[in-house]
């Protein structure tokens, strides 16, 4: 290989891995499509994945004994209430560790404006990639792909 191609194979193959940093930075590569689960809400009703699709979407996975998550639990409230009729909307998914008498309490009593779901078995939080710290919330988009995960509280000004 002569020196001239050497030198333009190292320039393809450096702006090759300046493209691929730049996905990931900008989020196109590191984007996963949500899993398909089925939520079964404190009232009843159940939702899943299809229906979402045409929102932006946060689920948060918490727990009535996680003093994080009752310190953030406010501005979930306020973040909902902000953008839900721009086709934003919360799930409040409760770890299968907390009594759902618990949850129950807690939703009622704080009147929450969005669907509370108990993840009775784990598997919502095992689809979620085994979601076992609280709060873990996943944002996703309106092609029902995750944008973002955050663990712990969620930066609510960003």
């Amino acid at each position: 290989m002569t020196i001239a191609r050497r030198h333009l194979a190292i320039a393809a193959f450096g702006l090759a891995a300046v493209v691929a940093a730049w996905l990931l930075l900008a989020g196109g590569a590191a984007r996963s499509v949500a899993p398909a689960v089925r939520y079964a809400l404190l009232d009843g009703s159940t939702l899943d994945t299809e229906q979402l699709k045409g929102k932006v979407v946060l689920v948060n996975f918490w727990a009535t004994s996680c003093t994080t998550c009752v310190a953030e639990m406010p501005h979930i409230v306020a973040a909902h209430q902000k953008f839900k009729l721009r086709g934003y909307t919360t799930l409040a998914v409760a770890m299968s560790y907390d009594p759902p008498v618990f949850v129950s309490g807690f939703a009622e009593s704080r009147k929450l404006p969005f669907g509370v779901a108990i993840d009775n078995t784990g598997a919502i939080a095992r689809s979620f990639g085994n979601v076992q710290l609280t709060p873990t919330s996943f944002l996703i988009d309106k092609h029902g792909r995750v944008v973002k995960r955050y663990v712990g509280a969620p930066d609510f000004a960003a």
